[in-house]
């Protein structure tokens, strides 16, 4: 296995910049996510560590090697692709053998490689079988099996799950996450779904517009973000948002919101008086209380049995969802009284989104 690091890298598609000198750090050995709305990015750096895209500026290393102008055969990576890719007119276990038989290693070199990675993936009894006789599931092990074999420095994953049903994309989440504990190589994921990289990596990149917004271990992220896109990307259901103006009076701060609503800042939030800011809360940080807070208006209950989803209309329609482990049967138009958690509330400016924290 091998680290990748990545600095300044930029690229354009024409006259379209698409990365703006991007800096990622990846960690030999861990399984870091890439993740970010589409467009952001994601997947052109991806393929420009495979080799497939050419970069315009900066330096990609992998391990000690630059390898900007590298082919990719020669760059000691694998990849597995959101379409699988698999040759319909070979078996499984010719698919998964067949760089091997490009690269001219003895047949029973091969015939061992594919045993092992069949033995991996549970996949002995299919290895006769052509991908038109495969579920989605099974052709997907299949591609990353062509991907053990080669035993590379790096393993490269794009988007694999998005043409998976949502079942059987949780349990190729597993089988995906214990196979890295297994094998222990460095393996670089892109997803659009941040329930897949808060489960799967153990860091996570996120990207915006082609930059990168904040890199970190998952909790981190959601515990900690740097700015109000971070904070309302990561975590489903998605943190609420409320501006308002940060009061300073008598020691205490305070957020007023637009409809006069006071409420206290959360614990080890900076800002100046006067200055526009957003309240951010996440939905199971809310508490319910008899009265005070932060008035809403309920507008859907989803009760799912595990808990209970109620979203909420604010001032002047502002959406605003809560999210409690206890069983509630609210009327649609009735008013609630939600309380946020000081401690893991956070202030973010309303200009710059840029979390506000005590230095």
């Amino acid at each position: 296995m091998a680290s990748v690091t990545i600095r300044q890298v930029r690229k354009s598609f024409g006259t379209t910049p698409v990365l703006h000198g991007v800096d990622v750090d990846i960690p030999a050995g861990s399984f870091t996510v890439l993740v970010g709305p589409s467009g952001c990015g994601k997947s052109t750096l991806l393929r420009m560590i495979a080799g497939l895209e050419q970069i315009d500026g900066g330096e990609i290393r992998i391990g000690e090697r630059v390898v900007n102008d590298l082919p990719p055969k020669e760059r000691d990576i694998a990849m597995v692709f959101q379409n699988y890719a698999l040759y319909p007119h070979m078996t499984v276990r010719d698919n998964m053998a067949f760089a091997l038989m490009l690269a001219k290693l003895p047949r029973a070199e091969v015939d061992a490689k594919v045993a092992r990675a069949a033995e991996i993936l549970a996949l002995d009894a299919l290895l006769e079988r052509y991908p038109r006789q495969l579920s989605g599931g099974q052709r997907q092990r299949v591609a990353m099996g062509r991907a053990i074999v080669r035993d590379p420095q790096v393993f490269l994953f794009d988007e694999p799950l998005s043409n998976l049903d949502a079942k059987l994309r949780v349990a190729m989440r597993s089988e995906i996450k214990e196979l890295h504990q297994r094998l222990a190589t460095t393996s670089v994921y892109v997803t659009h779904d941040q329930i897949e990289a808060m489960t799967m990596g153990d860091r996570i990149v996120v990207m915006r517009d082609g930059r990168v917004e904040q890199a970190g271990r998952p909790l981190a992220l959601y515990d900690q973000p740097a700015n109000q896109f971070v904070a309302g990307f990561i975590g489903s259901p998605a943190m609420n948002f409320l501006p308002g103006t940060l009061r300073h009076a008598g020691g205490a701060a305070r957020v007023e919101l637009a409809d006069g609503t006071q409420l206290d800042a959360p614990l080890g939030a900076g800002g100046s008086d006067g200055q526009p800011v957003v309240y951010g809360t996440r939905p199971e940080h809310l508490s319910l209380v008899g009265s005070g807070g932060i008035a809403a208006r309920v507008a859907v209950l989803e009760p799912t049995g595990m808990d209970t989803f109620v979203a909420c209309r604010h001032h002047q329609g502002t959406e605003l969802c809560a999210v409690f482990r206890e069983r509630h049967e609210f009327a649609p138009g009735t008013t609630i009284h939600l309380q946020p958690d000081l401690q893991r509330a956070h202030l973010f400016d309303a200009g710059t989104g840029r979390r506000l924290s005590i230095a």
